[in-house]
């Protein structure tokens, strides 16, 4: 008995975690039509994660695709693994809606295609900073809550 009421506030804490991210990008789930899902599964690609990467990497320097799955690959030590099925439509996504600028760098040959970012891209980057910390400070939360329940 005493497991399982140690138990209920963790998980009621967990949820709660997931409740507090989930505010503000609710209005963005809707237009896109998606459901809400599990935030340790396909949501931390689906939660302008994906979107907010890309930009920061491109605002350092123009970059190619395999290049930004690299980087991420990288900088997340091999926990998120970026499948070009996912980049590559979502650089043509971006770049339709004019937030980023693809050039190939040999334009004849059609070669790597290197983005760029544009001053809409400026200001989606600045303000996808704002909306997805509280997202990524709640799996932060999650996982620390989890962690600590299993192993003390």
């Amino acid at each position: 008995m005493a497991e399982r009421k140690a138990g209920k506030p963790i998980s009621e804490a967990v949820a709660q975690a997931a409740r507090a991210g989930a505010e503000g990008v609710e209005q963005r789930e809707r237009r896109r039509r998606g459901r809400p899902s599990d935030a340790f599964g396909g949501d931390i690609r689906r939660r302008d994660v994906f979107p907010l990467l890309v930009l920061h990497l491109i605002t350092r320097e123009p970059t190619y695709g395999n290049r930004l799955i690299e980087e991420i690959e990288e900088m997340t030590q091999g926990v998120i693994s970026v499948n070009p099925n996912t980049m590559y439509p979502l650089l043509r996504e971006m770049e339709g809606e004019g937030l980023i600028e693809g050039r190939w760098e040999l334009p004849d040959r059609r070669t790597r295609r290197y983005y760029s970012i544009t001053p809409a891209g400026r200001r989606q980057y600045k303000r996808l900073l704002g909306e997805v910390e509280p997202f990524l400070d709640s799996v932060i939360r999650s996982v620390s809550l989890i962690k600590r329940e299993i192993y003390g």
